[in-house]
């Protein structure tokens, strides 16, 4: 069996995401002995023997959703979101006047990946929606990367996932030299999923009664709050624009 939450997996948060493994799966009495780190997500995210793995919106509902079941949502309790809510944060520089996203229109944008709901998809949609585009684009391959090469001045403005971005404000000094000028609308949360084969209702009760049990300081750390229901019609629902331009 195949086990992994490499969304926010930190090399400061390892030990407190290794504490939240070892009790779901005492909670489930079963699963393996360690996390998987390091792997091919995709490789993860679609193998038969995934018990569970946290993914992204929107991989899950462009190419996941009718190969895995969908077991929960956490809920990290971000500020303009509801339970089990997340959104992005535009970031750029302090020392840049600019205050609004569409003046960085073509700008260099920096993103994680195409297939990101946080670094593309919600930022590019809440740009169409007034009017304009990203049309200068970084691929840098993380949320940290991205924040970073605007820190940097490789990159004018980034979008992060809000919880990402949480992280990066308590562990990563380049972070002040950035600010956020605005957020886009929150849509579902990164969730956790699990192999079709296996019963998803029981893994959600493993994780809710792991989230009930451990200490104070692991969840925070962690700013993990709970686990939602949410309908895969909630992720499918979520608009997809087109892929950047570089």
């Amino acid at each position: 069996m195949i086990a992994s939450l490499p969304m926010y997996d930190r090399d400061e948060l390892r030990s407190d995401t290794d504490r939240l493994w070892q009790a779901i799966r005492d909670r489930l009495g079963c699963g393996p002995d360690h996390l998987t780190r390091g792997g091919d997500a995709w490789d993860e995210w679609q193998s038969p023997d995934l018990l569970l793995s946290q993914t992204c919106g929107y991989p899950y509902r462009a190419r996941l959703h009718d190969k895995v079941a969908l077991v929960g949502t956490p809920d990290y309790r971000l500020e303009g979101c509801g339970p089990g809510e997340y959104r992005s944060v535009f970031v750029a520089r302090k020392t840049d006047a600019r205050t609004d996203p569409a003046d960085f229109a073509t700008a260099r944008f920096a993103y994680n990946e195409p297939m990101s709901q946080s670094g593309w998809a919600a930022p590019a949609t809440w740009a169409m929606v007034r009017g304009f585009a990203f049309t200068d684009t970084l691929r840098t391959g993380s949320h940290q990367a991205s924040a970073r090469a605007v820190a940097e001045g490789r990159a004018d403005l980034a979008a992060l996932d809000a919880q990402s971005w949480r992280l990066m404000q308590r562990f990563d000094d380049f972070a002040a030299q950035l600010h956020v000028i605005a957020a886009t609308e929150p849509t579902p949360a990164l969730p956790f999923i699990t192999a079709p084969s296996n019963d998803a209702d029981r893994i959600f009760r493993a994780i809710e009664a792991a989230i009930g049990a451990l200490p104070p300081d692991t969840l925070d750390a962690l700013d993990l709050r709970g686990l939602v229901r949410l309908p895969p019609q909630a992720y499918l629902a979520v608009p997809t624009p087109a892929p950047p331009p570089a």
